[in-house]
């Protein structure tokens, strides 16, 4: 499928378009439910059991059966795992082999008391939950761990997503942990290696690590959100999206972002971490731990978050952004956004910690964009802080661009150690210090304005603004 950078990988369309609606069918409904009948029919003496608050042993089969008289339950349900438990799953769901429970169809609440699910790695592919249009699910104290997800629920014969879970309906997980998960195609694109949640999601206290969404074909396609893709409202808090991770096939052509946070729907994230996550794509395009392609009514606000040591890296192609990549609009207040690298030998490396989109419109508020770099040996570096392409607008109020770096020895062009600009830019009372490029050690206009207000671009190397004169109030 003909992909675009960040909102179209879905529709083929580019810029911001609105997707087509979602193939949520009542056949594919009927399906599960009939899935639900053939499991309840094995394991219930009778239907519509209550199931109330019940205490589920260390059994894997016992968890199917809680699941499944919940589900059958006219309301809320609570179970209860044993304490530290491993529950471990040999095989799918027999009605739905996608999963490896049952589809959570009402409101239930899996008391987690530290124990795991797990998908054995002998067992056939599939992921661990799937809530469907129906569900409420909540999640405490749990792990969720193994899955490996062969279809998507909103976009059926058309992608994989949700390794551990896959959420149509409300999705709520506390002080758990989900780990090791896989979205991955050799033929459709991948998406949500962790968490796919398309209805409404909440993480609380929660960390989301070591999970991958991987296209291995060959095709134009594209794999996003190694960590948590939303399609719906999504709140993170107290949380941390670490170590994830994106890839697609060298020399494919395809897209890697997001791999921790993929978000095209309204999204907040506060006092949380994300960090340590990893976009590839050989002669391709990575982009981004935190991909944001909100609608345009909407702006993501992420506070008080830290981005630290995430990496895009493209060689032969194009590293955007490696901590956040916005095409569309974003405001971060009170951000770290430190340590973060893209790479691209023989290509183009843009924005070492940020990189602001074409139709993008960044805000940083008491924002922090220190030590990052934008890396192409041979190629092109461009902003080794932030980097804004024509029609891109940023803004900044009491921010810090400080000790950033673009380089692109030996051989290549750098520029704009701080700044990169052929958009819009506006500096409020902020601080450009201390960074290094090529040329436009501070920023560099290629295009655009970039306005100063009570800003000081001072100390950067080989000298502050260029070309001279581009940046009114900046001198050497």
């Amino acid at each position: 499928m003909p992909l675009t950078p960040l909102t179209s990988r879905r529709t083929g369309r580019a810029g911001n378009a609105p997707r087509g609606g979602r193939s949520r069918t009542a056949a594919r409904r009927t399906a599960v439910a009939a899935g639900l009948v053939t499991v309840a029919a094995a394991v219930l003496p009778a239907p519509f059991a209550r199931a109330g608050d019940v205490g589920v042993r260390c059994s894997a089969a016992a968890l199917v059966a809680a699941i499944t008289t919940a589900n059958q339950s006219p309301g809320p349900d609570v179970i209860r795992l044993a304490h530290r438990c491993v529950y471990r799953l040999e095989a799918p769901d027999p009605g739905n082999p996608a999963n490896g429970l049952p589809v959570i169809t009402g409101e239930l609440t899996i008391e987690g008391n530290d124990a795991t699910i797990k998908r054995v790695h002998s067992a056939p592919a599939f992921r661990i939950l799937a809530v469907a249009l129906t569900g409420d699910l909540t999640l405490n104290k749990i792990t969720i761990t193994g899955g490996r997800a062969i279809d998507c629920p909103t976009f059926p014969g058309l992608a994989v997503c949700g390794g551990g879970i896959s959420s149509l309906g409300a999705l709520t997980v506390n002080h758990s942990l989900v780990t090791r998960n896989v979205a991955e195609s050799a033929t459709l694109f991948a998406e949500g290696g962790g968490i796919d949640s398309d209805g409404t999601g909440t993480l609380n206290h929660t960390v989301v690590s070591h999970n991958a969404a991987r296209y291995t074909g060959m095709a134009l396609n594209s794999a996003d959100a190694g960590g948590v893709s939303n399609d719906g409202p999504l709140t993170v808090r107290r949380s941390r999206l670490i170590h994830n991770k994106v890839r697609v096939s060298d020399n494919s052509g395809g897209f890697a972002f997001g791999a921790g946070l993929s978000s095209f729907a309204p999204t907040t994230v506060a006092d949380s971490e994300i960090s340590g996550n990893q976009a590839f794509a050989q002669g391709g395009t990575a982009r981004a731990a935190l991909a944001n392609a909100v609608p345009v009514t909407s702006t993501m606000v992420v506070t008080d978050t830290v981005f630290r040591h995430n990496t895009a890296s493209a060689p032969g192609g194009t590293a955007q952004g490696a901590a956040i990549a916005s095409n569309a609009r974003l405001s971060l207040v009170g951000g770290l956004i430190s340590e973060n690298r893209t790479s691209a030998t023989g290509g183009t490396a843009q924005g070492g910690a940020l990189r602001v989109g074409p139709v993008g419109d960044v805000a940083l508020f008491e924002t922090t964009v220190r030590d990052n770099k934008a890396h192409a040996p041979g190629g092109t570096a461009e902003g080794g802080g932030i980097q804004v392409p024509l029609g891109g607008t940023l803004t900044t109020d009491k921010t810090y661009i400080v000790h950033n770096t673009a380089s692109a020895a030996p051989g290549g062009t750098a520029l704009g150690g701080g700044l990169f600009n052929e958009g819009t830019s506006t500096l409020n009372r902020s601080h450009v210090l201390y960074n290094r490029a090529d040329d436009g050690g501070g920023i560099y206009e290629q295009a655009g304005t970039v306005t100063l207000s009570d800003t000081i671009v001072r100390y950067n190397r080989p000298n502050n603004c260029r070309p001279p004169g581009a940046v009114p109030g900046c001198v050497d």
